[in-house]
């Protein structure tokens, strides 16, 4: 304060994330960084776009079906309808194509209503309508697509080549981005996937003690099952392998918003110590008192794994997503986990895993990944809007 005049604070610079339902990660990507760049106290302004709301008038599928595109699409992971999903996608970016005059059109008049200073999205298939739609809105503003992804594949389902920013969370998407023309200041890459930074909190002070509270074995080595937010049928199977083994190790089974699934394995006849838990929040807190992950070769589940030093157990197949496929790849090359062709191999990678000595090397492996992508990108942003303007 000076001469009893108050200090003027910088205004806020506008930032729209990007993001629809689809599977889940889109979203908790964009809330990790809201919650973020709050906690970081940075000049700027978040807000939150659910992509399929906007574009509601032009969903094929709603209209003829009375389905939203991105509820169907949950409704086939729940399910495990993934057989074929390739040939989806295709026909989906098919679809996007014809679509894209008119998608341009209406993204143009939500951006001008809400005029940002820059725009993020965290979705792929609608890059190319995003940055031209934003473009006309107001040229020269900056746009922004951040991948939640560790590979853009297959190829243009997240980066096209088009003058805007990335921000990649491996080499092999720089490279990538490099292959359509992408140049060193408009690519950024962070250290791995965004995370809620909840995963970064401190561990419990008594791991022992809080096995104890869950039934569990405070000594035997622990692994948690978890396979997206309404679990899947396979874990009651890898349940049963486990069982039928003589593997001397114990369970946390999340089920997510699936009570049937949960009920089923609370009644299950166990040999070894388990502990089921329906929908929660607490993801990082039984992470921590676990010392293995078995679960689907996302990047969400996986990158949560290794920030709690968890070797993972995922398994790749014609049912897998094709933008998860990367995944397994990645996987094998970190030296972070176990990759099986298929979920009934479960308990010969647990088996394998707890080998002497095999499981302290996986978790030290985990353990050096040491991702801080959460706390990388809002500087990004704040780097990208110094610059003035959007990449030519």
């Amino acid at each position: 304060m000076a001469d009893g005049m108050p200090v003027q604070q910088p205004s806020k610079r506008r930032i729209q994330l990007v993001f629809f339902d689809a599977g889940g990660g889109h979203r908790n990507a964009a809330t990790a960084l809201q919650v973020q760049i709050e906690r970081q106290g940075l000049p700027l302004d978040v807000s939150l776009v659910n992509l399929q709301e906007v574009l509601d008038t032009l969903d094929i599928l709603r209209k003829y079906a009375g389905i939203r595109i991105e509820d169907m699409y949950n409704k086939m992971l729940r399910n495990g309808w993934t057989l074929g999903s390739p040939q989806l996608m295709r026909v989906l970016q098919w679809v996007i194509r014809i679509n894209h005059g008119p998608t341009v059109k209406v993204l143009e008049k939500f951006w001008k209503e809400g005029a940002p200073d820059m725009l993020v999205s965290l979705v792929p298939h609608f890059n190319r309508a995003m940055r031209e739609s934003f473009d006309r809105a107001f040229p020269g503003r900056p746009f922004v697509t951040v991948l939640t992804d560790l590979a853009d594949y297959p190829k243009h389902f997240w980066i096209e080549s088009q003058p805007q920013y990335l921000v990649c969370g491996t080499e092999h998407a720089v490279e990538q981005a490099r292959e359509l023309g992408h140049t060193d200041g408009g690519v950024f890459q962070t250290s791995g996937m965004i995370l809620h930074p909840r995963f970064y909190e401190p561990d419990p002070a008594d791991r022992i003690a809080e096995r104890k509270k869950l039934g569990l074995d405070p000594d035997l080595p622990t692994g948690i099952v978890l396979f997206g937010g309404y679990g899947t049928w396979k874990m009651l199977d890898i349940l049963r392998q486990i069982n039928q083994s003589s593997l001397q190790v114990q369970l946390i089974l999340i089920c997510g918003k699936n009570e049937r699934l949960a009920a089923a394995l609370r009644s299950e006849k166990s040999r070894i110590p388990i502990h089921v838990e329906g929908f929660t929040t607490q993801i990082p807190y039984f992470m921590a008192l676990s010392d293995f992950f078995i679960g689907k070769p996302g990047p969400g589940s996986i990158s949560e794994a290794l920030a709690k030093h968890l070797p993972v157990i995922i398994d790749c197949n014609a049912w897998t997503l094709p933008q998860e496929r990367y995944n397994a790849q990645w996987v094998r090359e970190k030296a972070v986990g176990i990759v099986v062709p298929n979920h009934r191999q479960t308990a010969g990678a647990v088996t394998q895993l707890l080998q002497p000595g095999e499981l302290e090397r996986y978790r030290r492996r985990a353990a050096a990944m040491h991702n801080q992508a959460i706390f990388e990108i809002p500087r990004i942003f704040e780097k990208i809007l110094n610059n003035g303007n959007g990449v030519q």
